[in-house]
């Protein structure tokens, strides 16, 4: 399986679906379903039972997983959505880095 764009901790912009334009942070990538989980998109809602956390029970608000073809990182430099690259830093190791603006992504 190739790399992923994405990682935990990205802020990343949604082109596609009903959370379209949005962007959030990556709370957690799911690599062998190739989805990620974003903050406040795609909202769903969930019948719980009554628990220690949640004592009356009933419908939660929670995000749903999210295809990573339909996610782009950021670009720290703009702020606008961006395609991602790979190449070798100076120390050797491989850095992930934005398309348009050549910027560096941490």
């Amino acid at each position: 399986m190739s790399k992923l764009h994405i990682k935990k901790g990205d802020t990343v912009y949604v082109n596609a679906g009903e959370d379209k334009g949005k962007t959030g942070r990556v709370l957690k990538v799911l690599v062998k379903e190739g989805r990620a989980i974003v903050e406040g998109i795609n909202m769903v809602s969930k019948s719980t039972k009554p628990n220690a956390k949640n004592p009356q029970g009933g419908i939660v608000k929670q995000e749903a997983s999210i295809h990573i073809s339909n996610l782009n990182p950021v670009d720290p430099k703009t702020g606008k959505a961006t395609r991602v690259g790979r190449k070798e830093s100076s120390d050797g190791t491989l850095v992930r880095y934005s398309k348009k603006s050549g910027e560096e992504i941490k």
